[in-house]
């Protein structure tokens, strides 16, 4: 069996929260086929970030590198590209753009052998806990607590909500909002924070220092740039957890996070990350230093198979824009139920692209991608959302 072809292409999805009445978040990926010379297909995908770099580098760069290799041989194919395409290990592009692709080898992998990806990378588990991210960076106090009731009562059972992010707003009312979340959900129920390397490393301390009666299940990338050893010194001065990693290009950097002990818990997300053969190798490394695993950064029904496969895999995050996308474009998805997700009987990732979704969310002009009145997160901007709400 051999690679015979790569095709790769941009699309959009606009998400609905039920109570605002527009969409709140416009969530964009690159969807990649790649296909044997027997027509077997697997399917990949990765984030919004530089799509169009993203696509000619999957097209023009790996797709020729690669033609002709055998699908099952992924360290042979990372070897590749790595000493061709990558011999200094930057990330960004050339990362996501790998990703994709190994997403879809592994999945091609799982469709001849009659097993699940989660089944290849070790078949530690077919269930996996999951958490809900439903708390949006420009909800107030009073949406904040109401939300937090309403995905509880959906049957989620961890919950996590993004600080920082709002230019308006210090690290002050954070602390606000995350006591009206603890507030509306009571002592029981875990509750994460993510400021999505928001902060710089002060403020970072004087709002966990602020929170860590909260009990905090983690405090998800605090720093800016995920400077390892500001993690470090962060995580020594307070009680609350650290978590960190989802945006991580290459072992290497996984190491760092390990080495510096900037992290309680690490997390690789496998379209940023180099797929599943490269986040293996953080999964293994983290075993060898005792250190839990979880999902950041979304896209929960690729992330769920490394982190069922393996036996330090923790929850795997529903946020919420990414889970209605992943659920719209694919058939066959997983939902959580009561706090956990099954992954899926069928073969391989377990779940088929809706063509059709796909065709009709097409992006071909890349002045449609451009965020118009949104966040570098893709949310609308907060003065949209009040006059909707």
């Amino acid at each position: 069996m051999k690679i015979a072809n790569i095709t790769a292409s941009l699309h959009r999805h606009e998400i609905d929260l039920p109570g605002i009445g527009a969409s709140i978040e416009s969530r964009m990926f690159v969807f990649v086929e790649v296909e044997t010379e027997c027509g077997l297909k697997g399917l990949g995908c990765t984030g919004q970030f530089l799509p169009w770099s993203t696509i000619p580098c999957i097209e023009d760069h790996i797709f020729p590198l690669i033609k002709g290799m055998d699908p099952f041989h992924t360290e042979a194919i990372h070897g590749k590209v790595w000493k061709q395409l990558n011999n200094r290990a930057y990330t960004g592009v050339i990362s996501n753009a790998l990703s994709a692709v190994d997403i879809a080898l592994w999945d091609i992998q799982g469709k001849a052998t009659n097993r699940s990806v989660s089944e290849l990378l070790g078949g530690y588990s077919r269930e996996a806990y999951t958490y809900a991210t439903f708390g949006y960076p420009f909800f107030d106090e009073q949406q904040i607590a109401e939300y937090a009731k309403k995905f509880l009562a959906d049957g989620h059972t961890m919950l996590k909500m993004v600080v920082g992010g709002e230019p308006t707003r210090t690290w002050k009312d954070d602390v606000r909002r995350v006591h009206a979340a603890r507030d509306a959900i009571g002592p029981d129920v875990d509750l994460m924070i993510d400021a999505n390397c928001w902060f710089n490393p002060h403020d970072a301390f004087m709002l966990a220092k602020a929170l860590e009666d909260v009990n905090l299940k983690w405090f998800e990338e605090p720093i800016q740039q995920n400077d390892a050893r500001a993690l470090a010194d962060l995580r020594n001065r307070v009680q609350v957890p650290i978590a960190a990693g989802q945006m991580e290009g290459n072992r290497w950097r996984f190491r760092e996070l390990v080495m510096h002990h900037a992290v309680d818990v690490l997390q690789p997300n496998v379209l940023y990350n180099g797929g599943y053969t490269e986040a293996l190798k953080a999964a293994h490394m983290a075993q060898a230093f005792n250190l839990p695993m979880a999902n950041g950064g979304g896209w929960p029904i690729f992330n769920m198979h490394i982190l069922a496969g393996v036996l330090n895999g923790g929850p795997v995050e529903f946020h919420y824009g990414m889970w209605m996308t992943g659920k719209h474009f694919f058939d066959g998805t997983p939902d959580p139920v009561n706090g956990k997700m099954t992954i899926p009987d069928a073969p391989g990732l377990g779940f088929t692209p809706n063509y059709d979704a796909l065709r009709d969310a097409r992006i071909t002009d890349p002045a449609g991608a451009q965020f118009k009145g949104r966040d570098a997160h893709g949310y609308l901007l907060r003065e949209t959302i009040l006059k909707s709400a």
